[in-house]
């Protein structure tokens, strides 16, 4: 994982799980609408930061359109599951501006702070009956 995305995790692992399901959604829609909003203002600066912005927020915007947060089983995406998805899409954020090779442009910044806040957003939120998320590991 990136480095300000492990630092994120780190920094915010002793906080209380204090984001709701409902809250969480709103964070997914709210992340997914300012990677759109980044890649029109992108789009005359860098196309490929543009296009990745615009790839981003539209996977967001699709995965938290699927994800079933009142639990009662009729969307796709269990609420569980947003966890490694987040997690996964924070990961590909960081690592955006390195692949398309413009991690040496001002553009990366906007793909480095939406991967640490998905981060946090994602270490913060309240999973159903007390589950972290986490994955234990097998003795």
């Amino acid at each position: 994982m990136p480095t300000l995305n492990s630092l994120a995790k780190v920094a915010v692992k002793p906080i209380p799980k204090v984001i709701s399901p409902k809250t969480h959604s709103i964070a997914g829609y709210i992340t997914a609408g300012s990677l759109l909003a980044s890649a029109a203002w992108l789009w005359r600066r860098n196309r490929r930061a543009a296009v990745a912005a615009l790839v981003c927020g539209g996977t967001e915007l699709v995965v938290n359109l699927a994800t079933d947060y009142s639990g009662r089983g009729r969307k796709v995406i269990p609420f569980n599951a947003r966890r490694e998805l987040d997690l996964g899409l924070a990961g590909i954020l960081a690592t955006v501006p390195e692949f398309l090779e413009f991690r040496h442009e001002p553009e990366k910044n906007v793909f480095l702070a939406h991967g640490a806040a998905l981060t946090v957003v994602s270490e913060l939120t309240q999973y159903p009956d007390g589950q972290s998320g986490r994955r234990t590991r097998a003795a």
